[in-house]
């Protein structure tokens, strides 16, 4: 909340409680401080927040204002909820903390709290963001989406600089290095997330379980909070969320910490709630996300996780080949999802076929089933088409009576464990007069005479195909939502990042 009074002219007073607010600082002259103190005060009086800011004497007081230094030097702030809206005006920003009161008067900002708590940092730093400008414009791309979508070679090369060394064969994580002894001494792995987040850790599940040798469960924020799950101090608990503001995922950290369990950010967004209050994480660095459907903070999250499995088995001899298969996979993903990226044509010709549809349903299993659920979820949110994801398994249970003629459906097939068991989904499915659109491995004749279109992916290791089998779903919804007439940055009834409940 930001207030602003006529009778208080030249002064502002703005507060955060929940959702974020950050304050943008630009001035061409030196400013006081680089560290504003918090002031704590007992009322909420704006005369003794005025005061405490007046000049005395004409001296002002640097260990209390932020301001420019000198006599009528002129200083902006501005407020906003997200770097990017302020990114054009300045890269110097003041992240306030919940409960945080800031108040602007005569062009000196004082930051103010009326309790005081038990670890709360006693000042607030001004931060310089990484971030410019022409990553938050279109450039030659009609949506932001569409733009993210082909920035994906580039944003999953950035989650890997510095981290991973090919030559080596070795994953360092900055943000873990100091908790990696205490995170391998614990007893099992919880992953919280909500959306998209929540489906980067379905994707992962598996390979973290084979590589970290512990269990892993995968939660929604809000229904692990509905449950109120019973957490340990062995326990790890990660939060998964681009914007690193999800008001669910926040709340279950609050609640894992305050049941003494060691917390792990993933977030996309510096000095963002989550990645101020875990004990240790990873930034995604996959650059600003406008869109609000997430497609390069999905691809990213999930080569993070994958990561950090590598960075926990490192010292496993028995898992030196597998880890070694993994890493060759790294290398090569940039390259193959160019590859990927270059049927964007191929796929608009079969939106034509499907974007008058009422429904649509998406198979896999295996590693394959979360990249059904994020491929109906993006259909769902951008093209407003009722859209499925469903667990290839489970196709004797219940789904199968969907399945006739007008039904669409896309199945996932690559070659890995699962291969012969989707082989039988497929023949299920094409017997009920179906006619399956069917992602899969270039080389993979048997799946392709039973369907009716194919589009056919580079192959790589089995825990990474998930990487390239979702993009191609990104794209249909993509070209779905703009046959259908829709504005596909910015869906109906949908924020960016849901600062509630």
């Amino acid at each position: 909340l930001v207030f602003k009074s006529t009778h208080y002219p030249g002064e502002a007073v703005a507060t955060r409680r929940g959702s974020p607010l950050l304050i943008g600082v630009r001035s061409k002259f030196k400013l006081s401080t680089e560290q504003v103190p918090v002031l704590y005060k007992t009322c909420n009086n704006i005369e003794i927040i005025k005061t405490k800011c007046k000049p005395r004497s004409n001296r002002r007081d640097s260990s209390t204002c932020l301001y420019p230094v000198g006599t009528e030097k002129a200083v902006e702030f501005f407020f906003a909820s997200d770097a990017s809206a302020i990114i054009e005006h300045t890269n110097k920003v003041i992240f306030l903390e919940d409960e945080d009161i800031a108040a602007v008067a005569d062009g000196r900002l004082s930051i103010h709290r009326l309790k005081r708590s038990v670890g709360d940092n006693s000042s607030r730093a001004i931060q310089t963001l990484q971030m410019e400008l022409q990553q938050i414009m279109k450039g030659n791309f009609s949506a932001f989406m569409q733009k993210e979508i082909f920035e994906q070679p580039e944003s999953v090369v950035n989650t890997m600089r510095g981290r991973v060394n090919f030559e080596t064969s070795t994953v360092l994580l900055g943000g873990v290095k100091e908790h990696l002894k205490e995170i391998k001494r614990c007893r099992r792995l919880i992953m919280i997330g909500c959306g998209t987040s929540y489906h980067a850790a379905v994707a992962t599940r598996q390979v973290l379980e084979e590589l970290t040798e512990l269990p892993v469960m995968v939660e929604l924020a809000s229904d692990f909070l509905d449950r109120s799950t019973p957490v340990f101090r062995d326990d790890v608990c990660f939060f998964i969320s681009q914007s690193g503001e999800t008001a669910d995922t926040l709340m279950a950290l609050h609640y894992c910490k305050d049941h003494g369990a060691l917390t792990f950010g993933i977030t996309n967004t510096v000095g963002s709630s989550i990645s101020r209050e875990t004990n240790c994480g990873v930034h995604i660095n996959a650059g600003p996300e406008i869109g609000v459907a997430s497609t390069k903070a999905y691809t990213s999250q999930f080569v993070a996780l994958v990561m950090f499995g590598l960075m926990m088995s490192e010292d496993r001899i028995s898992l030196q080949k597998r880890r070694q298969e993994i890493i060759n996979g790294l290398q090569a993903l940039p390259e193959q999802i160019k590859e990927v990226l270059a049927l964007d044509e191929k796929i608009n010709d079969l939106a034509h076929e499907l974007y008058k549809q009422r429904s649509l349903l998406v198979m896999g299993r295996g590693y394959n089933y979360a990249t059904c659920l994020e491929g109906a979820l993006k259909i769902k949110e951008i093209t407003y088409m009722h859209s499925e994801g469903i667990l290839a398994g489970e196709l004797k249970h219940g789904p199968l009576a969907l399945i006739d003629k007008q039904m669409p459906v896309i199945m996932i097939i690559m070659k890995d464990p699962c291969f012969t068991k989707c082989q039988n989904a497929l023949q299920q499915v094409t017997a009920r007069q179906g006619r399956p659109i069917i992602l899969c491995t270039k080389d993979d004749k048997e799946s392709s005479k039973f369907a009716y279109k194919t589009i056919e992916l580079p192959h790589t290791v089995d825990c990474l195909q998930g990487v390239l089998s979702v993009i191609p779903l990104q794209l249909l919804s993509f070209h779905l939502a703009v046959l259908r007439g829709y504005d596909v940055d910015f869906p109906r009834n949908l924020a960016k990042s849901v600062t509630v409940e």
